[in-house]
């Protein structure tokens, strides 16, 4: 039986649909790179979600693809700040609710403005973490965007 995180509930709730991927954890590796071998999943698909903070103490969230990394000038520009940078590892949990590793942009304590790479629209459906460690929600992204009012741009280096 699946443990119903935060994610999955508010998915449910809201009549989101949305398939369940569990794949077998690696400790030492955290990493969306892992993801993708463990489900065998195009590395592209995987969209890994990063908590960061604003020049005002705002959190900004931000989906990724999983072999990607974050431009931190163009997150800051799209999102209308003057600087951001990521949240410190040790205030996730307070922040999000999530720990690394299992972290998503669904069921996050509080709504906050969220932005997602451009090439999610390529795909039919995306994974995203569940809101733990070894679970994947595979979503279309359109739905996904559409229900967390997500902004679309061009965010990676």
């Amino acid at each position: 039986m699946i443990k119903k995180t935060n994610a999955v509930r508010e998915l449910d709730q809201h009549k989101i649909p949305y398939n369940i991927r569990e794949y077998e954890v690696d400790e030492k590796d955290l990493s969306a790179i892992h993801v993708a071998l463990v489900t065998n999943t195009d590395i592209d698909r995987i969209f890994k979600t990063l908590s960061l903070l604003n020049e005002k103490n705002e959190m900004v969230i931000a989906c990724i693809p999983g072999g990607d990394n974050i431009d931190l000038k163009k997150l800051a520009k799209l999102s209308g700040s003057k600087k951001v940078e990521m949240l410190p590892l040790k205030d996730l949990t307070k922040y999000t609710g999530y720990i690394r590793g299992g972290c998503s942009p669904v069921g996050i304590r509080k709504k906050h403005e969220t932005f997602i790479h451009e090439s999610a629209l390529k795909f039919d459906t995306i994974l995203i973490s569940g809101g733990m460690r070894g679970l994947q929600i595979e979503i279309n992204p359109k739905d996904l965007i559409e229900y967390l009012k997500i902004k679309i741009g061009d965010i990676v280096i």
